[in-house]
């Protein structure tokens, strides 16, 4: 039988940010050094992959810290927390360990610091995200405004329009986001933004590899979580660029191989918090339907690493 051929675009980079290297590293550095069970307050990244992986090393993951005993660590994820977690568990003498993302402990320093120079913030953001929730939570009730859309700017009432700063969530659509700011500074002329973009590194490079991709390809498949903000904005961004049919699959046992029917490329891509092995799977599935070659279209290069916590460093 001869297989159609299909081109594959895989896009560069993809996958795993330093972020989620980092926040894996540190779940399964305390297994090694406190032994199992290690508790995590919410998914430690948003995959279900990686986090089955830890669960079967001996990590228990839990919604709220109330669901921890105070002898056993416990691990906050790497979207960040609100501040009254941290205090909570020094309060009941536990072990804690942080995994915020360090570009978004720099987006919660930013706030604090706005805040104490008297500024009102509004943070671009999605609503309920754990991200979102941890940096608003980084400042008393009222002091962070969120807005979602350019809508939102509209009807926002603020203390003193003189006295305004943004932040945003660090895996949003930059294009979205652009439009919102645009929004803000048009209805506050004084708001003061970041001097480097919130939105961090691996979600820019990410979406502009996809948009690279995108006018090249039939379809795009984006590996990633349903609840992977950075994985979902990737397939917006895909549809936005012009390919038609972009869609989310966490597996290759997800991918519905009638919608794509026909293709002649498909251009391939992974959120930040998914790892390779699922994209070799992804692509193994498509070898075995099609007579598959690859091109790797690479629009950056990124060497970032961040180190662990140093109460971990001294075991490793």
């Amino acid at each position: 039988m001869t297989l159609t051929p299909l081109t594959i675009y895989l896009a560069a980079p993809r996958g795993f940010c330093a972020g989620v290297v980092r926040a894996i590293k540190i779940v399964e550095l305390a297994l090694e050094k406190w032994g199992a069970p290690v508790y995590v307050r919410h998914e430690i990244v948003h995959n279900k992959f990686v986090v089955d992986g830890l669960k079967d090393k001996g990590a228990i993951f839990v919604e709220e810290l109330d669901d921890c005993p105070d002898d056993r660590p416990v691990i906050f994820s790497a979207h960040g927390v609100p501040k009254t977690v941290p205090a909570a568990a020094a309060k009941r003498e536990m072990v804690y360990v942080d995994a915020t993302c360090p570009l978004v402990s720099k987006v919660h320093i930013e706030a604090e610091r706005h805040s104490q120079n008297g500024l009102q913030m509004v943070m671009i953001g999605h609503d309920g995200h754990p991200e979102t929730v941890g940096t608003m939570g980084q400042l008393p009730e009222g002091e962070v405004l969120l807005v979602e859309t350019p809508a939102d700017v509209a009807t926002l009432t603020v203390r003193d329009e003189e006295k305004l700063a943004y932040i945003t969530q660090t895996t949003l659509s930059i294009d979205d986001t652009a439009g919102i700011v645009e929004a803000l500074k048009a209805r506050f002329p004084a708001i003061i933004g970041p001097h480097k973009e919130d939105i961090c590194y691996a979600t820019t490079n990410r979406q502009h590899a996809v948009k690279a991709i995108a006018p090249k390809a039939d379809a795009i498949l984006v590996i990633g979580a349903p609840n992977s903000s950075n994985s979902k904005r990737l397939v917006e961004v895909g549809a936005a660029a012009g390919c038609q049919y972009s869609q989310l699959v966490q597996r290759a046992k997800d991918i519905d191989w009638r919608a794509l029917d026909g293709i002649k490329s498909l251009g391939l891509t992974a959120g930040a918090s998914a790892p390779e092995v699922l994209m070799d799977e992804v692509i193994a599935a498509f070898r075995e339907r099609y007579d598959v070659t690859v091109d790797i279209i690479e629009t950056a290069e990124e060497n970032v690493e961040f180190k662990v916590p140093r109460v971990l460093r001294e075991t490793a």
